[in-house]
């Protein structure tokens, strides 16, 4: 019996679920490369690449509009207390667990 274990390779499957997702081969590749630091010239050049994409996307000319590395919850989190200042009033339709913690969050916030 050999105690050597092989590379772990998955079949590519359709997954209609909310995720894991199946991702394009590029995903994978882009994911598998190596890192590059947050101060790197190449690292600012891709983000003010991404930031003009994002712009298209959004169909904005907001200098300001950039992605954010974190979980949906993250995302949340940014949404609402980058606008929200103590005091401020906030109207939030709770229907489920993300848009309570979107109440949660802003509540916390001072709004």
């Amino acid at each position: 019996m050999s105690n050597e274990i092989g590379e772990l390779i998955t079949p590519p499957r359709i997954l209609l679920t909310p995720g894991p997702s199946l991702m394009d081969p590029r995903v994978y590749r882009a994911m598998s490369a190596p890192i590059v630091g947050h101060l790197d010239p190449w690292f600012t050049a891709l983000m003010n690449e991404i930031q003009l994409l994002l712009r298209r996307v959004f169909q904005t000319e907001n200098r300001t509009t950039f992605p954010i590395s974190a979980s949906g919850s993250g995302g949340i989190e940014t949404a609402v207390v980058n606008p929200l200042e103590p005091g401020d009033e906030a109207i939030i339709c709770i229907n489920g667990s993300f848009s309570e913690r979107m109440a949660i969050i802003a509540e916390r916030s001072g709004a």
